[in-house]
This record gives C-alpha cells, sequence and structure tokens, in this order.
C-alpha cells in the first residue's frame, strides 16, 4: 500500500495541484467509507441478534464519524492545517454558538438518550402528551409516529425525553369485551364458541398472528363477562377485526 502510494505521489506535480488532487483522492476515499460504514451499519441493527435499537441516528452518528475523520486527515495530510487547532478554537467559539442552537442540541441529547437507554425503539406503541403511535424512526432531531388514523407525526426529541411517555400495548392487539347472561350452557362450551367464531372473523379481515384467547374477568347478577384477545399482523386492520369480531359473537353472547 504504501508503495502504491509513493507511485501515485511521484504522479502528481508538485504545489498546490498536488495538495488539490490528493484531497480529492482522500475524499472520494472517505466518501466510499462512509458509504460502505453506513449500509454496514444499517445491516448490523436489522438483524436478529442485534442489542441496539434500529434507529437511523445510530446510523447517522457513524457517518458523521467517518467524516469527521476523513475530513481531519485532509486537511492536515493535503493542506498542513493543524485540525487540533481548530478544534480548540471552535470549542471557545461552541460556547456562544451553542446557545443559539439551544434546541437543536437539546434535541440531539434528547435523541441520544431514549436510543441509548432503549427509552423508546422502533415498533413501541406509545402515548407522549396527547399524541398516540407506533414508532417508525428516532433520528438525531426528532422522532416520528404514526397513529391508527395512518397519520405521521412528528414529535421533537427533547419532549420525549422531558414529557411522561406511556409504552402502551402493541398495536397490533385486539381486545373485544363481551358479556353473556347466565344459562345452562358450561363456560367452556361458551368460550370455545366465542373463540372459534373470533377467529374466522379475524382471518377474513387479514393475517392474524396470535390466535384468539378467551378470558373470563367478571361474575355478574346478569351473567358474566369476559374478553377475546388476539393479534393482527397489521395494526390498520385492528379497528375491522373488532367491528367483525362483535358481529360474528353477537348472536351468542346475548
Amino acid at each position: 500500500m504504501e508503495a502504491l502510494y509513493a507511485q501515485i505521489d511521484k504522479l502528481l506535480p508538485d504545489g498546490w495541484v498536488h495538495a488539490a488532487v490528493w484531497g480529492v483522492i482522500l475524499f472520494a476515499i472517505t466518501a466510499a467509507t462512509a458509504r460502505v460504514a453506513t449500509k454496514l451499519m444499517r445491516h448490523v441493527l436489522r438483524s436478529d441478534d442485534n442489542p441496539l435499537p434500529s434507529s437511523s441516528i445510530i446510523v447517522n452518528i457513524v457517518r458523521a464519524t467517518v467524516w469527521i475523520i476523513g475530513g481531519s486527515t485532509i486537511l492536515g495530510s493535503c493542506f498542513n492545517i493543524n485540525v487540533s487547532s481548530i478544534i480548540a478554537g471552535l470549542g471557545v467559539v461552541g460556547i456562544a454558538v451553542s446557545l443559539g442552537f439551544q434546541d437543536t442540541l437539546s434535541n440531539l441529547i434528547g435523541g441520544l438518550q431514549v436510543t441509548f437507554m432503549r427509552i423508546v425503539q422502533p415498533g413501541d406503541n406509545i402515548q407522549v402528551g396527547g399524541q398516540t403511535g407506533v414508532v417508525r424512526d428516532v433520528s438525531w432531531r426528532h422522532t416520528t409516529i404514526t397513529n391508527t388514523s395512518g397519520q405521521t407525526i412528528i414529535i421533537p426529541n427533547s419532549v420525549i425525553s422531558t414529557t411522561a411517555l406511556v409504552q402502551l400495548p402493541p398495536a397490533t392487539l385486539t381486545v373485544v369485551p363481551f358479556a353473556v347472561a347466565t344459562d345452562d350452557r358450561p363456560m367452556d362450551e361458551v368460550a370455545e364458541q366465542v373463540r372459534a367464531l373470533a377467529a374466522e372473523a379475524a382471518a377474513k379481515v387479514g393475517t392474524v398472528t396470535q390466535e384468539p384467547k378467551v378470558l373470563f374477568a367478571e361474575i355478574t347478577e346478569y351473567g358474566f363477562k369476559g374478553k377475546v384477545i388476539l393479534q393482527m399482523e397489521d395494526p390498520a386492520e385492528v379497528s375491522a377485526a373488532v367491528d367483525a369480531i362483535i358481529r360474528a359473537i353477537a348472536p351468542v353472547t346475548r
């Protein structure tokens, strides 16, 4: 590798052109490295045994790190600029600049907190303030969620890190309460009948990932109350599944 660098260096003219050409070469290498590192990190985050949340803020940190290292190398080796002195100068200027970017910095810090502390991860069903939805991504500035109506909601990370956050059951969870008047039928028979009707009705709406369970929760003077619990593959199908199940079990629960 050093011999290759030496051969390239001999072919280049002296002076500023030499530095410019080397700068372009190193810039291309940095861009290619950043692209490969980004793709590799996305692949790692999507793997099943990945311990980190699959948020884009981690990918952005990796990309920024590669560019900072590449930029420092270009400035130092090609243009003989003392990067450490620039960093020291930026430290002083950064105090003044940070005052004007308090919201941006608070969002960045909030995003790092909720990501690395695993407070919020893609796929979580959360409620923040008056907004409820499934987390799609956590970026360096905001968290994107999608509500049951399919609307995309953008919430600043600083709001999530400073506001009470409620972790809700999965958005695919489907719960249908019902009541049955007291009669001569055994409860096991009622439960099996309700379960079979609910399974058939939900399957007509979409894919059922968890088969229905029937649980009885309360005994009243008129009969008993229970609920059907199952999971759909698509959260958007939950409302339709609830409607279909209610219509299906209504004749046997009246």
